[in-house]
């Protein structure tokens, strides 16, 4: 799933959610800007790593700066969900 498949699944997620409030595909798009960066500048989550923080999604999993790289921790929720899927 590339970026613009991933936006357009999350609106139409958002749209389908309890609230039921569609969220234009643009604003979506600002936000994942936001968090992930883009060429021109970095994200939030970069600009925490390259303060030595470690960004923590709940669940979902963290993201952790060491030695130059960033490595991605997946949540224990994002696991269990993945091997259900899978079996």
């Amino acid at each position: 799933m590339d970026k613009s498949k991933l936006i357009e699944a999350t609106a139409e997620k958002a749209a389908s959610a309890e609230s039921g409030r569609p969220m234009r595909t643009e604003d979506i798009e600002r936000v994942v800007d936001t968090l992930f960066g883009t060429v021109e500048r970095p994200g939030t989550i970069a600009e925490a790593l390259a303060r030595g923080e470690s960004v923590v999604l709940g669940s979902f999993g963290g993201f952790d700066h060491a030695d130059g790289t960033a490595a991605f921790r997946p949540g224990k929720a994002l696991t269990e969900y993945l091997r259900g899927a899978s079996g």
